[in-house]
């Protein structure tokens, strides 16, 4: 079997069981045998579990607070599933192929997707990315084989954006396949897929409101679209950093929603503004009251839905999009 032949079948089949291990009948070793990808890290991108944030929300005022803990993800954040639909989806159609590699520009979780995938499937991995992000996450890439290149910290991850658009330009198809997160449609449907449909499963359905930060905004068009579809009395509503000079990591300040078939519009009904600070702050009570290790975006999701509560009643839900142990070495964390 070819080696292109090969990663097709791999990344098609790790999608597939997704579906089919709730209602299959097979022991251990027979679905090994019938399915020698079933325990590959692909395999086990999504099915995150999801907690109450008790200490956060009191549920006796009449409200709830769902997170979805995506560091669970093989990768460590929210952003392995729609790296791998991106990249599935370009070996289906042919764009990425032997000897290429795949180049794009991150604020680093999802060129850590990208890193881990590529390593899984034998493929060169590209990635620029802004020189101010935490050491952690240049590490990891780095470990999985990717060629990091750094760009100056003040053009943040626009200036990242642009250099790679030039070294594509130049390097041209043949050389490169660009998944393109901010515009790619594959993005918002991986959470259509997958997070908000596990999200619907977790909680019964018993959400009127999602909410949840824009870095590229697959996350909550994605889930948003397929809540209102549930139920259009769902309210999902983006929390934006309240500064372009703001401190949570992967987040834009100047943001756009371009992803065909997902239109923000009709998705998106309100937006929160929450400043750095108050982020931090709360992202050390999820941490000491809560007992989860979670990232800078996790405390900012959880700040804007503290201060909506204020404003609207009922269950929320939200994601906690990574895992804290790729910070540890700012300057936040050594002062926890």
């Amino acid at each position: 079997m070819s080696h292109a032949l090969w990663r097709n079948r791999a990344i098609k089949s790790c999608l597939l069981i997704k579906l089919t291990i709730p209602i299959m009948k097979l022991s251990s070793k027979k679905m090994e045998k019938n399915n020698p990808y079933l325990f590959s890290s692909l395999s086990n991108i999504g099915g995150t579990g999801a907690v109450l944030l008790n200490k956060i929300i009191n549920p006796g005022a009449g409200s709830k607070l769902y997170a979805k803990l995506e560091s669970l993800n093989p990768g460590g954040s929210v952003k392995d599933r729609p790296a791998l639909y991106m990249i599935k989806n370009a070996l289906e159609k042919g764009l990425l192929k032997d000897n290429m590699t795949i180049i794009d520009s991150s604020s680093g979780n999802t060129g850590i997707s990208f890193a881990m995938i590529g390593a899984f499937l034998g493929i060169k991995v590209k990635i620029y990315a802004p020189s101010n992000m935490s050491e952690e996450r240049k590490k990891i890439m780095r470990l999985f084989g990717t060629e990091l290149i750094l760009t100056p910290a003040e053009e943040s991850h626009d200036g990242a954006i642009k250099r790679s658009m030039e070294e594509y330009a130049r390097g041209g198809k043949d050389l490169y396949y660009m998944p393109d997160q901010y515009n790619n449609p594959c993005n918002p449907l991986a959470h259509y897929e997958t997070t908000a449909a596990e999200l619907l499963n977790q909680t019964g359905g018993n959400i009127d409101c999602f909410a949840t930060g824009i870095g590229t905004g697959g996350t909550i068009l994605g889930v948003g679209k397929r809540l209102k579809e549930y139920n259009d009395k769902i309210k999902v509503i983006a929390i934006v950093p309240d500064s372009e000079m703001h401190g949570i990591e992967g987040w834009k300040y100047n943001y756009s929603l371009n992803f065909e078939g997902f239109d923000h519009n009709k998705i998106i009904d309100d937006f929160i503004k929450v400043d750095t600070e108050g982020s931090y702050a709360m992202l050390k009570r999820i941490i000491k009251e809560e007992g989860l290790l979670c990232g800078f975006s996790s405390g900012a999701n959880v700040y804007g839905i503290y201060k909506l509560a204020g404003k609207y009643r009922g269950n929320f839900a939200t994601v906690l999009p990574d895992t804290g142990s790729r910070y540890l070495s700012t300057r936040v964390f050594t002062e926890l």
